[in-house]
């Protein structure tokens, strides 16, 4: 993958965002599955529930919804069949893209607000190449855009300019008593997806709590919900050796990198706070990814997202 498609930088890029659509061509969000019935469908999802489109007539098995019961081919064969059905293709996919103040920071390659915009926009290239309805939800430290779910080329664009606006207005890394929080974001994802929804939520989730699992755990029943924790390295590790500077923006201190129970605590604390996510996603089913400032995003999504050959693999 060229170097150009990836995320650099403190505020992303319009061309840079455009470009990606190259990199959306080898990724496919939901995983197809040949089937053996010449009346199949190619489609399938991770969603819930019995979908609207047919797929194929097979033989009755106990179990089966009476319900669905093909009668003609039942009469035609003198052996019951039963009906098929899978998720109807195109769905509507829900992007929410975090480019609050904590985002706007970042040691290595990019900031991760910058990161979240382009892990967004690759989403939604990709949902749109494969015929999926795409929806944004952006937030900023003050206010959020709604994009409508729709599959049109002007839906993907649309969410591209939203978030260039939303990135350029960040200017400093301090949040504030009256921003959004992580639980708003959640609770307007709860309003605003549609049941059979894929939701992808890119944040660092620097403000996750409790209060946040009720609302998640509601939005994952009736959705498939895909978290992408973005941080960078500088959070998980303080440098080695020498003096550096930190501040809350009012305030100004100096510490000794060197200092063993400085390093500690501070790992601790990135640590603890992600095992705490960690818990909580793998206690409701939701599908938690880790992407750090400095990684190659679009290999990522590649080894996450990336079409799987059909070619049968060579025998010894």
């Amino acid at each position: 993958m060229s170097n150009n498609l990836r995320p650099s930088g403190a505020y992303c890029e319009l061309k840079a965002l455009l470009q990606l659509r190259f990199a959306a061509r080898g990724l496919q969000l939901f995983t197809r599955k040949p089937s053996t019935s010449t009346l199949a469908g190619g489609l399938r999802t991770r969603f819930r529930g019995r979908g609207i489109d047919f797929e194929e007539v097979r033989t009755y098995q106990p179990g089966d919804d009476i319900r669905n019961i093909d009668w003609r081919v039942t009469a035609r064969t003198q052996i019951t069949h039963t009906k098929l059905f899978t998720e109807e293709r195109e769905r509507p996919v829900l992007i929410i893209s975090d480019q609050r103040s904590p985002m706007f920071f970042g040691s290595q390659q990019c900031f991760k607000s910058v990161s979240s915009a382009h892990l967004s926009t690759l989403l939604a290239w990709t949902a749109l190449a494969h015929g999926d309805r795409v929806g944004a939800m952006i937030f900023g430290n003050t206010s959020q855009q709604d994009i409508r779910p729709r599959r049109s080329k002007h839906a993907v664009l649309e969410l591209i300019h939203q978030l260039c606006d939303f990135n350029k207005a960040l200017s400093s890394p301090v949040p504030q008593a009256d921003d959004i929080s992580l639980l708003q974001m959640i609770e307007e994802a709860r309003r605003i997806a549609k049941p059979g929804s894929a939701v992808f939520i890119s944040s660092d989730f620097h403000d996750w709590s409790e209060a946040c699992e009720e609302p998640l755990f509601q939005l994952q029943r009736h959705t498939d919900v895909t978290l992408f924790h973005i941080y960078d390295h500088l959070e998980t590790h303080l440098p080695k050796s020498g003096l550096f500077t930190i501040t809350d923006g009012l305030q100004r201190h100096s510490l000794a990198a060197g200092n063993r129970a400085i390093n500690k605590s501070f790992q601790d604390r990135f640590t603890q706070r992600l095992s705490r996510i960690t818990k909580a996603c793998q206690k409701m089913g939701v599908s938690l990814v880790s992407f750090a400032t400095h990684d190659d995003l679009n290999t990522g999504m590649r080894e996450l997202y990336g079409k799987k050959s059909r070619k049968p693999k060579a025998r010894p």
